[in-house]
This record gives C-alpha cells, sequence and structure tokens, in this order.
C-alpha cells in the first residue's frame, strides 16, 4: 500500500522525536558512570543492587531483544552468549537468565568489552528507526517507549546501586566529592491537607490519540470510593524519625507488624539504612560520603515496615494509593530529580499547601501492588515486565532524587518488597476524617 504524505510526516516527526530521546537516554547512562573506577563497574555488596556493568549491558539486551532482533533485517547480535547473560527475568525470550546474585561474580565481559556492545546496538537502533518500515513502526514506536522508560528506571537503580556498594565500603568513598547540600536546619512544623474524597478515578487514561505512554499496571481507569482524609504536607523528616528512634521504636514490638518484628530482630535494625551515630552525633552515607544528619531533610533508605511502625506510633497511618493519587492529581510535577543534580533529598520549600509529592523519595502507600480491576498483562515476553510480580509487594508512589523528570507521572506506580530499604524511600502521613 502507498503511504500517504501524511502517514509520512507523521511517521518522520515520531522518529525524529524518539530518535533524539533515545540518543539522550544512552548518553545519560553513560554519563552516570563517568565518575566510576574500573573497579566499580563490578561491585555486587547484596543482592538486590546489580554491578553497574550490568546494568549498562542490561538495557542493551532490552533493545537488542525486543526491537533489533525482531524488526531489523539482519540485525547481528554482539555476542550469542550476552543472550543468557543480561537477561534479567524474563521466562519466555527462551535463552534463559544468568542468577541475579551471582551478578558480580562476571569479572567478563570486561568493561570495555560492554561499551563496545552498547556502541554496537545504538548504531543498529538508530538504523532501526530512520529505516523501519512504515507498516511496522507503530509497534517499534511502542516497544522504543518501553525501552526508553526502562533505560531511566535503570538510570535510577545505578545511581542506588552504587550508592548501596560504596556504603559497603569502611573507607566510605564519594561517588562525586562536590555534591550541593542543604544547610543544617530544623523541620518546618508538619501541616495537614484535608480532601473531601468520594467517587475518584484511578490509574492512566489511555483514550484518544494524544494518550500518555504509561506501563500496563497504571491501566485501566477506574472508580475508587475514598472517604474524607487528610495527608500531612510533606514527608516525615530526619529529625521526627530520629525522635521515633531516640524513643525505643526499633526496641518496641507493638509497634510493629509481626513480619516486620521479625526483620528487625533478625536484622538487628536500630536506625534506617546508612545511619551512623558515632560520638553521640548522627551521620548518614550519601553519594558524596559521609554528613552529618540533617533534621530538615526527609528520611529515606526506609522499609514498609518502618514506615509503618513510624505511623502507628504517632496514632497515624501511611495514605493508600489511591489516597496519594487523588492528592497529587492536580499538583504540578516539579520537585528534586536526578535532573538537578543533588542526588540527595532536600528539606521542604516554604509555604502552603502539599509539598514534595514528585521527587526527593518515593514515598510507601499502605496498598499492596495488585493488578486494577480488569488489567490484563500483555501477551508475549513483555507481558512479564509487571504482572508476574503483582504479588507480596507494596506500592510507593512520587519518584525520588535519583529519579528522572519526565520519567514521572501521578499514575506511577513503583512496587517493592516490605523489607528493601536501599531505594531513595520515605513516606508520608496520612489519617481518615470523621
Amino acid at each position: 500500500m502507498q503511504e500517504s504524505s501524511t502517514m509520512k510526516d507523521a511517521a518522520g516527526d515520531s522518529r525524529a522525536v524518539l530518535r533524539e530521546r533515545f540518543k539522550r537516554a544512552r548518553a545519560f547512562s553513560e554519563r552516570l558512570c563517568e565518575p566510576l573506577e574500573t573497579e566499580d563497574y563490578g561491585l555486587q555488596t547484596v543482592v538486590e543492587a546489580s554491578p553497574p556493568k550490568w546494568h549498562l549491558a542490561h538495557v542493551s539486551w532490552f533493545y537488542e531483544t525486543f526491537l533489533l532482533r525482531p524488526f531489523l533485517p539482519a540485525y547481528s547480535v554482539f555476542h550469542p552468549r550476552f543472550e543468557h547473560l543480561f537477561n534479567s527475568y524474563y521466562e519466555q525470550t527462551g535463552a534463559g537468565f544468568w542468577p541475579r546474585q551471582e551478578r558480580g561474580l562476571l569479572s567478563r565481559p570486561t568493561v570495555a568489552e560492554v561499551y563496545d556492545y552498547r556502541h554496537h546496538v545504538d548504531a543498529a537502533m538508530l538504523r532501526l528507526i530512520e529505516g523501519c518500515d512504515v507498516a511496522d513502526w507503530p509497534r517499534v514506536a511502542m516497544r522504543l517507549q518501553i525501552g526508553l522508560n526502562h533505560e531511566q528506571q535503570h538510570q535510577e537503580l545505578l545511581v542506588t546501586d552504587i550508592k548501596r556498594h560504596f556504603a559497603h565500603n569502611p573507607l566510605r568513598p564519594a561517588y562525586l566529592k562536590d555534591l550541593p547540600q542543604s544547610p543544617l536546619a530544623d523541620p518546618a512544623p508538619l501541616r495537614w491537607e484535608p480532601l473531601e474524597g468520594g467517587l475518584v478515578r484511578l490509574g492512566l487514561d489511555s483514550s484518544g490519540p494524544d494518550a500518555a505512554f504509561g506501563f500496563d499496571n497504571e491501566r485501566p481507569r477506574h472508580r475508587v470510593f475514598l472517604e474524607p482524609f487528610a495527608v500531612a504536607d510533606r514527608p516525615v523528616t530526619n529529625g521526627e524519625y530520629l525522635e521515633f528512634v531516640q524513643d525505643g521504636g526499633y526496641q518496641n514490638p507493638a509497634l510493629w507488624l509481626s513480619d516486620g518484628w521479625a526483620e528487625v530482630q533478625t536484622r538487628r535494625w536500630r536506625c534506617p539504612l546508612y545511619w551512623e551515630e558515632v560520638d553521640g552525633a548522627w551521620q548518614l552515607m550519601t553519594l558524596s560520603g559521609m554528613r552529618p544528619l540533617n533534621p530538615a531533610e526527609p528520611v529515606c533508605h526506609l522499609s514498609y515496615y518502618e514506615a509503618d511502625a513510624f505511623a502507628t506510633w504517632a496514632g497515624k497511618r501511611l495514605p493508600t494509593e489511591a489516597e496519594w493519587e487523588h492528592a497529587a492529581d492536580a499538583v504540578e510535577i516539579a520537585g528534586n530529580f536526578v535532573d538537578d543534580g543533588w542526588l540527595h533529598p532536600r528539606p521542604a520549600p516554604d509555604g502552603a499547601g502539599l509539598k514534595q509529592l514528585f521527587g526527593d523519595v518515593w514515598e510507601w502507600t499502605g496498598s499492596a501492588y495488585l493488578p486494577y480491576p480488569g488489567y490484563r498483562a500483555p501477551a508475549g515476553a513483555l507481558g512479564e515486565y509487571n504482572g508476574k510480580f503483582m504479588c507480596n509487594q507494596m506500592v510507593l508512589r512520587g519518584g525520588s532524587c535519583a529519579t528522572s523528570l519526565d520519567h514521572i507521572r501521578p499514575t506511577y506506580r513503583n512496587f517493592f518488597y516490605p523489607v528493601e530499604r536501599w531505594q531513595f524511600k520515605g513516606f508520608r502521613l496520612a489519617e481518615t476524617l470523621k
């Protein structure tokens, strides 16, 4: 069928936009790794945090597997075994995957070979974007959108995993020594923002030709009834959480869920991850090394269990994800993101209204990660992206200081196991109104 000029123009515009987004995303991943030494690329100090080298290769594997192999004629794979080494968890691709806990045991391929792999994939992807048949372009564009957002997720993981690995080192090395710091201050008084509730819409609206990109777990849009509630105008701060620590919060089983108390005992938690008490003064590990604990900054690197225990101690609760999204729906997406270069949460700005719903810290909600009513996972291996994890995890919202600004939206559902702490995770309080 002959293409109309309109189809050509529309496809050309779309290709141009996605080509530039692809180039920016690929360059940013490599820029995040510029401060690293060769020895840093292979570090894996805990199971959940992968080596930087693995992240760089895995996102390239994603483009190769879901775009280049099926859509670029005569594409030549860089290495036949990379399909196995750099698959994360996709069972339906047929190649299997290297165990997650053993990603740090691979000295080869070398860092140089991984960068060669990336550049091989980059060149092929640009050929695909520019030369893809117009009949295939809608599917290619859809998968490329997923691939770009997938790479942004791994950019955030690069930041948080590097921090986790460096914190393991008794030298407490700095990823970047000159990161900006907020002046030490006491937190501003916490205020409450009441919301009426009622019948509200939850999820991403995917109708119409200009529908925004979103992952499958954000759909379908559906109705939820909310009782009147109030949310705190900002997340809980270091200073407020320190009061919980000093009041014996980690020694009081009455505050904890059963599984949470078991983790406290087994893991010997006494404070958030990266906090250290030195000669009676509290410090914390950051990506620029050790710093004094700033009472005004949002507390972060907490498990769900710790957030829930604090809420119980304070006589409040965590907001549900529906309450969080309803509160955030009319709030501008602005805040402290990876784009700003702080790589650490900042104190809440002055002023009235809800603050820091976006950026700074991912916010734990009281909602289990489950499918929305009517959800169906996409067919094929890409259907494994989100759907198969909808069990035993909790939802977080809003993004963090390691998230890209153009990656987040009010409907975005992040999810982690309740015991995990290495991401920039904090929380805000909520209460039901009578």
